[in-house]
């Protein structure tokens, strides 16, 4: 394994596991505190703020997917590389779950804690607000669709450089504050799995939507994106730091 995919795949692990700690922590510890729950609004925000923080943080290293969606509609789109694809999903995946084993064990520690849904995503009776499978499934394709769009839209050529990371955090804040009372909200397919594995049985059965749904969605939106937007090259770029000399 090349130097420059090793630190690739550092950078996505800890974007995806910062997404899931902080998304699903505010979710788990924060959202219905006592007196001062941060709520939906709460959740939302966080979410979105995981992604920008970390766009800026890791973003230029291996740019930023944190979300197995993501990588398959930028790859449908022209902009992630084939060699790419596998490795990062693999360790979206791996870092989510870690995020969630830290984020019980921290949230085990308060007397008398009950786990619940642990943040899980889910249709039907495991729903927010008990929306049918046919909803759910339309809402994750839809906001994907156009989370990705969004993605592909503000790092397109012409597009004002350096600000990607503000509108697709806001984008996925706006994602959240629509969509979880419907399906707690995932168009993420790694932030979907980790917490279902802990919620247990009947999450991890419903876990085929919120891995179908959200990647049909970032798919349409690569490929809408080879037609509107101008073409950019894939170029597999070894990272390099710049270095000040004393």
């Amino acid at each position: 394994m090349s130097r420059d995919l090793q630190r690739r795949m550092m950078a996505e692990f800890l974007g995806t596991f910062w997404l899931v700690f902080g998304g699903c922590g505010a979710a788990v510890v924060s959202a219905a505190y006592p007196h001062l729950g941060i709520g939906f609004t709460g959740v939302a925000f966080a979410f979105g703020l995981t992604v920008l923080t970390m766009a800026y943080a890791v973003g230029h290293i291996s740019g930023g997917h944190f979300n197995p969606a993501v990588t398959l509609g930028l790859w449908a789109a022209g902009r992630c590389a084939n060699h790419h694809v596998l490795p990062y999903i693999v360790v979206q995946v791996v870092g989510a779950i870690a995020a969630s084993s830290v984020l019980w064990f921290i949230a085990s520690g308060q007397p008398g804690w009950v786990p619940g849904g642990f943040a899980a995503n889910g249709y039907g009776a495991l729903s927010p607000g008990h929306y049918s499978v046919g909803a759910c499934f339309l809402a994750e394709l839809l906001l994907t669709f156009f989370f990705l769009l969004i993605i592909i839209g503000t790092t397109s050529r012409g597009a004002a450089t350096g600000f990607a990371g503000i509108p697709i955090g806001l984008g996925l804040t706006l994602i959240h504050l629509i969509s979880i009372p419907i399906t707690n909200t995932s168009v993420n397919p790694a932030r979907s799995t980790a917490p279902a594995l802990f919620a247990g049985g009947p999450y991890v059965a419903q876990l085929w939507l919120f891995w179908i749904a959200p990647i049909a969605g970032a798919l349409i939106a690569g490929w809408l994106g080879r037609t509107l937007y101008e073409p950019d090259a894939i170029i597999d770029t070894v990272v390099v730091e710049e270095r000040s000399v004393a």
